[in-house]
C-alpha cells in the first residue's frame, strides 16, 4: 500500500527564515517558467517549450543566481517544473474535451505553499539524526530541522514535500510498500445515509449528528471578513494590521479544516471498525452545489426573476460544511487499508422508496423528517429510509458480483 504521512515541523527561527526564502525562490522559478511558455508562444514561430526544455536550463540558471536558485536542491525545482508542465497537460486535456479551459495561473509569494523532493536521499533526509531520540528532517540549503513524530512511520519513504499552512510548517511523507492491518470479520454489512439535518443516518437506526462547525464560528469569521475587507486590496498599500487581519481569517478556516477532517477520521474508523461492508450513496456534491442558473424576465429585458439563489446559498453553504466528499474520501482509504470494503450505489430515489412494499413516489416523504408510503402506510425516519434502502442496492451489486 501507498500511504502518506504528515508531522508538525518545529524550526527555529533561522530555519523558518529559510523555509520561507525556499518557497519565495520556487515560486519565482515556477513563475518565470510559465512566462518562458507564453513568449514562446505568443512568439510568430509559435514555439512549445516543454519539461525537458525547461529542465535543461535548471544548470545555467542555477549558476546566474548562486545565492538564489543555486542555494536549494536540484530534484527540489525539477519537481517544480513537473508541477507547472501537470498544469499545462491538464488545460490542454480541458482545452480537447470542450471544458472551461483555466489557463495555468502566475503564484503570489502567499499562494504558492509546498516544495517537493522526489526522492529520499537528494536534497533532503528523513531521520537524519537516527542516533538522536529526536527525529529531525534535513533539507538542503536549511539544515535539520526538529519533526513532531506523533506516530510510527512504516514502509519506504519514496518522497518527501515541504507545506507551509499559515503560520504552522509540515512536512509529509509519502510511503510505499506498507503493509495492510486487517481487522477480523465481524460479518456486519450496512447502509448510511448523508444528510444536512444529521451527518449520517446508519440502516441500524443510529443517527450521528451533524457537528456544524462553520455554523459555530460564523459569527467571529464574518466580523474578521468585515475587519480584512476595510483595508485596501493593493499589495504595495497593505500595513502590519492588513497582515494580521489576514491571518486571522485564515487562523478561523485552519480551526474549521481541522475539526472537519478530525470529524471525518473519527467517524470513518468507528464505522471500519465494526462492520465489514459500508455502503453508501454515490454522491455528486459538486453538482448539488452548484448555483442556480438566473432567470431572465420575458416582459422586462435585462431584469431577472426570483430563482431561489439565496436559499440555496444556504442550502449550499450547510453541504459544503458537513464535509461529505472530504469523508467519503477518507472512509475509502481507511477501508482499504483494513482490508473492508466500500460500495457507491445509486442515490436516486432511495429516499422516496418504500422498503416495505417498493412504491416510488415523491408523496412518500410527508416532510423532511418522515416518511409514509402512500400505498402500504409504512412510516418511518426518512433518512432511515434511505440508508436502509442503501443497504438493499448494496445486497444486489454483492449479488451481482458473485
Amino acid at each position: 500500500m501507498i500511504r502518506a504521512y504528515k508531522f508538525l515541523l518545529r524550526p527555529t527561527a533561522r530555519q523558518t527564515v529559510a523555509l520561507g526564502e525556499m518557497l519565495r525562490d520556487h515560486c519565482s522559478l515556477y513563475n518565470g517558467a510559465i512566462q518562458e511558455r507564453r513568449d514562446a508562444y505568443r512568439h510568430t514561430s509559435k514555439t512549445t517549450v516543454r519539461y525537458g526544455d525547461q529542465s535543461a536550463q535548471l544548470k545555467d540558471i542555477r549558476a546566474f543566481d548562486p545565492e538564489r536558485q543555486g542555494r536549494w536542491s536540484f530534484s527540489s525545482q525539477q519537481a517544480t517544473l513537473r508541477r507547472l508542465d501537470k498544469a499545462f497537460a491538464a488545460f490542454f486535456q480541458r482545452v480537447k474535451a470542450g471544458q472551461t479551459p483555466g489557463y495555468p495561473r502566475f503564484k503570489g509569494v502567499g499562494h504558492f505553499d509546498t516544495v517537493t523532493f522526489p526522492k529520499d536521499g537528494d536534497g533532503c533526509r528523513w531521520d537524519s539524526t537516527p542516533h538522536d531520540a529526536q527525529t529531525r528532517v534535513r533539507l538542503q540549503g536549511v539544515g535539520h530541522v526538529r519533526v513532531h513524530q506523533h506516530r510510527p512511520v512504516k514502509g519506504r519513504v519514496k518522497t518527501i514535500s515541504i507545506k507551509r499552512e499559515g503560520r504552522r510548517w509540515y512536512v509529509v511523507l509519502s510511503c510505499d510498500q506498507v503493509p495492510a492491518e486487517s481487522l477480523p470479520a465481524t460479518g456486519s454489512i450496512i447502509g448510511i445515509d448523508m444528510g444536512v439535518e444529521r451527518f449520517l443516518t446508519t440502516s441500524d437506526g443510529v443517527h450521528i449528528a451533524s457537528p456544524r462547525f462553520l455554523g459555530a464560528v460564523a459569527d467571529d469569521l464574518a466580523e474578521a471578513q468585515r475587519h480584512l475587507a476595510r483595508f485596501p486590496q493593493r499589495t504595495r498599500r497593505r500595513t502590519k494590521k492588513h497582515r494580521a487581519a489576514a491571518r486571522r481569517v485564515a487562523r478561523i478556516h485552519a480551526k474549521i479544516r481541522r475539526q472537519r477532517l478530525d470529524h471525518a477520521y473519527k467517524t470513518a474508523l468507528a464505522l471500519v471498525g465494526d462492520h465489514d461492508v459500508i455502503a453508501h450513496e454515490r454522491l455528486n456534491t459538486a453538482g448539488m452545489t452548484r448555483a442556480p442558473k438566473p432567470k431572465p424576465d420575458p416582459e422586462t429585458p435585462g431584469a431577472f426573476l426570483p430563482n431561489g439563489s439565496a436559499a440555496k446559498a444556504g442550502l449550499n453553504r450547510s453541504i459544503l460544511d458537513a464535509g461529505w466528499g472530504v469523508f467519503l474520501v477518507i472512509l475509502a482509504h481507511k477501508a482499504e487499508s483494513a482490508g473492508r470494503t466500500v460500495i457507491a450505489v445509486d442515490p436516486r430515489n432511495t429516499s422516496r422508496t418504500c422498503p416495505d412494499c417498493g412504491h416510488v413516489a415523491k408523496e412518500n416523504r410527508a416532510t423532511q423528517a418522515k416518511f409514509e408510503c402512500t400505498v402500504c402506510g409504512f412510516a418511518a425516519n426518512a433518512d432511515h429510509v434511505g440508508a436502509t434502502n442503501v443497504l438493499n442496492r448494496a445486497g444486489l451489486a454483492l449479488c451481482d458480483v458473485a
